[in-house]
């Protein structure tokens, strides 16, 4: 099925609109079935430097199209992609393993960033303001920066690019991007409907390769004036040092370690509904998903019994299968890093309800499933309820008040997403107010982001900037005031004033 979706069996750079092949490569490795799906290339600095030179140059001819002409690319990407959401889907599916209606989201996620991103080709608004002296006016404006790096994770490997690559383009910007060389199909998609789009050569340049080779390349080059990443704190951290050495910009959006909080007066219903969606939604391979349930003690028992009666019918195999509900892990090293954690868990003294092993028997011995997960008694001080798992694995913490659950909340180094269900009004504004996180959710889970709202967190989640929102043109913009004299003669501002 995959050659019938995916013409090519190797893949090849994009770079200045050409098609360039690589020395080396690797298999992209379907966790689904264990099948090959394509072959990736394994780039170098060089490729780097190929890619940057020509976007530079690219670069300056495309800052000087007029915003709203630079937003008909995007416009035409948004409906070539909206043409091929159910062939783009299917293709996410067999690189990345997602369930194919989170396939068909996440596809939908980006054709939403380019129709929006494209509006902002008219708007793209600075400031005026009156000037403190006669005869003189002033304004601020945006301009691009230049070169933009972009390095993409596997678990959204078309959302997330364009996030971060739409608004870098519609503000005058040229892109080199490096995505996960586990999910290299959809950026070789991207970039030729980009092409399609009539983007300008140079504009848009796909490398792919290793983090250590083509991600240290970009980042340390001196021609990148941004880099935008999303993944582990530990790259991220790497990442910001070198950035700040070289006085260059960086945007960072890493970890969570996602709660829900179930007060005693919540729809219990509805709260199991959240919680198995964000805990199991992508078998808990996404930044936003719930991996601690803090629960008042007054209902720990009867949400136990409930989540456990709907866990059994989660349904866990090949992603393109309609009638499933949970996908595989990536990558071995996700596996073992999940399997670590169940033995940390037991060791802290949480109780194992449900799940904590591997499956690969039957239906499931040619991928990489882990069964869903779920441990009970947990403290807030245990590693299962500190650090990020990255896997179908959720921590109930019971509370004995809205006080103490907040302060559960709060009580880790990620900030990225946070939900209570409740019913009582004034605890939801008091939770929107106090919950220490980037985004927060009422009677919801703790996933769902929509592309016109800033994502992003706080703490060890990131630096401050966001993807998404008119908020991600500010790391791909920088301010310039402008001060106009028509007076004709010298004015020193506060000296004169």
């Amino acid at each position: 099925m995959t050659q019938t979706l995916l013409e090519v069996k190797k893949l090849s750079n994009f770079i200045g609109g050409e098609w360039v092949e690589s020395d080396s490569s690797k298999a992209v490795i379907n966790p689904a079935t264990g099948e090959t799906v394509v072959e990736v290339p394994l780039s170098n600095a060089k490729t780097v430097d190929q890619a940057v030179d020509i976007a530079k140059k690219a670069q300056k001819e495309w800052a000087l199209e007029p915003a709203p002409m630079r937003a008909e690319v995007l416009y035409r990407v948004g409906y070539i992609m909206k043409e091929r959401k159910e062939r783009l889907s299917q293709l996410l599916t067999m690189e990345n393993g997602k369930v194919i209606e989170e396939a068909r989201g996440e596809v939908q996620e980006g054709i939403d960033m380019a129709f929006y991103m494209a509006g902002e080709g008219r708007r793209l608004f600075g400031n005026t303001t009156p000037a403190e002296l006669k005869d003189k006016f002033a304004m601020s404006v945006r301009s691009p920066v230049g070169v933009v790096g972009i390095i993409t994770p596997w678990n959204f490997p078309i959302a997330i690019a364009t996030w971060k690559s739409f608004p870098a383009i519609v503000a005058g910007n040229a892109v080199v991007w490096k995505p996960a060389t586990e999910t290299p199909i959809m950026a070789y998609e991207l970039a030729k409907i980009f092409e399609e789009a009539g983007l300008p050569k140079g504009v848009m340049n796909v490398v792919f390769g290793a983090g250590s080779a083509v991600g240290d390349a970009m980042v340390n080059h001196d021609d990148i004036r941004v880099i935008s990443f999303t993944g582990s704190n530990d790259t991220g951290r790497s990442i910001a040092s070198k950035c700040g050495e070289q006085l260059k910009k960086v945007s960072l959006e890493m970890g969570g370690k996602n709660a829900v909080i179930v007060m005693e007066d919540a729809d219990l219903n509805l709260a199991v509904e959240g919680i198995l969606w964000s805990a199991f939604g992508t078998s808990g391979q996404r930044c936003t998903a719930c991996s601690r349930v803090i629960v008042h003690e007054d209902v720990k028992e009867d949400l136990e019994n409930r989540l456990l009666a709907e866990m059994k019918k989660l349904t866990i195999g090949n992603g393109l299968d309609e009638s499933i509900k949970v996908g595989p892990i990536i990558n071995q090293a996700g596996m073992d890093k999940i399997k670590s954690y169940i033995e940390i868990g037991k060791g802290e003294g949480a109780k194992l309800l449900a799940g904590g092993y591997e499956m690969n028997e039957g239906p499931h011995k040619n991928g990489r499933y882990f069964a869903p997960t779920l441990f009970t008694d947990a403290t807030a001080d245990m590693r299962i309820a500190q650090e990020e798992i990255f896997g179908p694995v959720v921590s109930l913490v019971p509370v004995k008040s809205f006080e103490e659950a907040i302060e559960v909340n709060n009580g880790v180094t990620y900030g990225l997403s946070s939900s209570i269900f409740t019913s009582d009004v004034n605890r939801v504004f008091k939770a929107q107010r106090d919950l220490d996180t980037g985004i927060v959710y009422v009677n919801a889970g703790t996933t769902g982001a929509e592309i016109h709202l800033p994502f992003g967190g706080t703490k060890g989640t990131g630096n401050g900037h966001r993807d998404s929102g008119v908020q991600a043109l500010d790391v791909f913009t920088e301010w310039k005031a402008v001060y106009v004299d028509f007076s004709g003669k010298l004015q020193r501002a506060q000296i004169d004033n």
